[in-house]
């Protein structure tokens, strides 16, 4: 098959008009530039078909374009961040200076009105031409770049790369797929350099969040450890969009779309044996597209339940519930409350060969060996509900539900839960007495809820002391202490002694990790009286209280009698 004819014109017809090129030799250079996508004076100058002065001179007698000696150009003068330097690159052109709404563009090729068009609509200004020798344009374009490049990882904070040699990133859709396409417009050292060192940094200081955030004069970077937001970044401005870009490229989004939320996941896998997913959101705001990542650990679902917080008569309720053949355990608290790992905790004790476990949830934060896991998919109908019936078609043991939403979920998990299988999910209410009254609002009858539901664990995550430099609290006077409610924990006043948060060195503000605190709830034959009768969330609570359950605010305070928390802390996460 022949190559396509190729018509000479603009600055190629003039160079074989001036005998500097072969009319042959016009053409193929001109089909070797469309190949490589080059400009096709960078293509000349490149080849040394001929040389960049040649060129220049050709082109500033054809087209009356005045020739600028770049050599003479003061580069510290070229207005920054103006043109993108992806244009930059793409189309060979620097720009020089502005005047009002005038960019002057050094160009080896005036006849490239595509390139001016492009610069035109991303600047918003008009462009005008000025003709440089390609050779020494090139050159000045690199240095150009280069420099733009330093001064990038200077604002970013003058990153350096230890740990990042060994990083794997990969790109993850919703079907759980990787992404294997090549390098993108968007991966630009510096921002690569720093996104890929933030990721790290919020792994090391155990951060389970991290928020990337436009405003109209700033941005930050914040990380969520143990709980609590804090600044840890605060990159230039301008650099927002491209930040965004480098961000969604990772997660596999749609880099052109800013106008609607977006999901996705990335995989970073940190050494060999140890691998991170990031679930990534994004929304747009007045002033840019918020990002924020959430962490999911695998390592954090393999804690074991020793290491969650529940103190010994909590975990044996728990366990005694996990070993019954039937029946519901719920586990309820707000977002960020710990429920998925209280509830992947309970799933890995019943990981056994000989039981069939599937789950439905939304999304699927962390990958259990040996567990059935489906994702939900609102988009072709697979819902909770859906899944939970397709379930109970395969012959489960235990079926785990990420929540129960609505009548129809709850239905089928108290169906599931009557007919021989563990049924375990969580709701998002502030204590167990608040769930079993939301299932009955739902419309689930009180008779099922009664006789389906065998525990609930209401849960929150309290910030744990720095064991190295946590102080005696001495100055809280014994009236506070019963204001506050420690006459009825259960522990005698001179048998424990609150603490102070210092900091140091090895902690934040006093603080190091997070211990649970639990209301765990089994449900005995008064409370489900009480239900059956109709009972409000008040009269299960003080059933509760009577058959010895300690309630959220009793428990956090307990954790502060133990030392492991203070009385601020257990007070931020318990009072009302």
């Amino acid at each position: 098959m022949n190559p396509p004819t190729v018509q000479l014109n603009g600055l190629a017809r003039r160079l074989v008009k001036d005998g500097l090129l072969d009319e042959e030799l016009a053409k193929n250079a001109i089909n070797s530039a469309q190949k490589e996508k080059k400009p096709l004076v960078q293509y000349l100058v490149s080849t040394s078909a001929l040389s960049g002065q040649a060129i220049a001179m050709a082109a500033a007698d054809e087209f009356g374009t005045p020739l600028l000696d770049l050599d003479s150009l003061n580069t510290d003068a070229i207005p920054k961040d103006l043109v993108d330097t992806k244009l930059i690159t793409k189309h060979q052109a620097l720009p020089l200076f502005r005047r009002g709404n005038r960019l002057f563009l050094a160009v080896a090729d005036p006849t490239n009105l595509h390139a001016l068009d492009e610069i035109k609509f991303q600047t918003g200004c008009s462009v005008e031409a000025i003709l440089a020798e390609g050779d020494k344009l090139y050159k000045a374009i690199e240095k150009f770049l280069s420099a733009q490049d330093e001064a990038l990882g200077d604002s970013l904070g003058g990153l350096d790369d230890e740990g990042l040699e060994d990083l794997d990133i990969e790109a993850v859709d919703e079907e759980g797929n990787k992404d294997d396409s090549g390098p993108s417009e968007a991966d630009e050292a510096p921002i690569v350099k720093f996104i890929n060192k933030v990721l790290l940094d919020a792994i090391k200081s155990g951060a389970s969040d991290i928020h990337f955030e436009p405003y109209e004069k700033a941005y930050r970077v914040r990380f969520r450890t143990d709980g609590i937001l804090h600044e840890v970044a605060r990159p230039p401005v301008n650099l927002a969009t491209r930040l965004a870009a480098r961000l969604k490229v990772m997660s596999q989004m749609d880099i052109s779309e800013r106008r609607v939320p977006q999901d996705g996941r990335i995989k970073m896998k940190i050494s060999k044996s140890r691998a991170i997913d990031f679930r990534v959101n994004t929304l747009p705001t007045l002033f840019g597209e918020k990002i924020v990542l959430r962490i999911l650990d695998p390592s954090s679902a393999k804690l074991g339940i020793d290491a969650l917080g529940y103190e010994d008569t909590q975990k044996k309720m728990y366990m005694d519930a996990l070993a019954q053949p039937q029946g519901m355990i719920l586990v309820t608290g707000p977002t960020g409350s710990g429920k998925t790992v209280s509830l992947y905790t309970g799933l890995n004790i019943l990981n056994t060969p000989e039981i069939n476990i599937s789950t439905a949830e939304d999304p699927v934060e962390i990958n259990l060996e040996g567990i059935n896991q489906v994702q939900m998919n609102t988009k072709v109908g697979l819902t909770f509900a859906e899944a939970l019936r397709s379930f109970l078609r395969q012959d489960p043991d235990v079926v785990m539900v990420g929540e129960i939403r609505d009548l129809e979920t709850a239905e089928i998990a108290i169906k599931a839960a009557q007919t021989g299988h563990m049924v375990m999910s969580t709701l998002h209410t502030n204590s167990a007495p608040e769930t079993l009254t939301r299932l009955l609002n739902m419309g689930v009858p009180a008779f099922n809820v009664a006789t389906t539901v065998s525990l609930i664990i209401a849960q929150r995550l309290a910030r744990r002391l720095c064991g190295n430099c946590k102080q005696p609290a001495n100055d809280i006077p014994d009236e506070i202490l019963s204001q506050e409610g420690f006459d009825d924990i259960g522990i005698a006043r001179s048998d424990f002694e609150l603490y102070h948060p210092k900091g140091c060195d090895q902690c934040n503000n006093g603080y190091k990790g997070r211990v649970g605190v639990y209301e765990v709830v089994r449900i005995t034959p008064k409370i489900s009286s009480i239900i059956m009768e109709g009972g409000n969330s008040l009269q299960i609570a003080k059933a509760a209280k009577e058959e010895g359950f300690n309630n959220l605010r009793v428990s956090a305070l307990r954790k502060a009698a133990m030392g492991l928390t203070s009385l601020e802390e257990a007070n931020r996460v318990t009072k009302d």
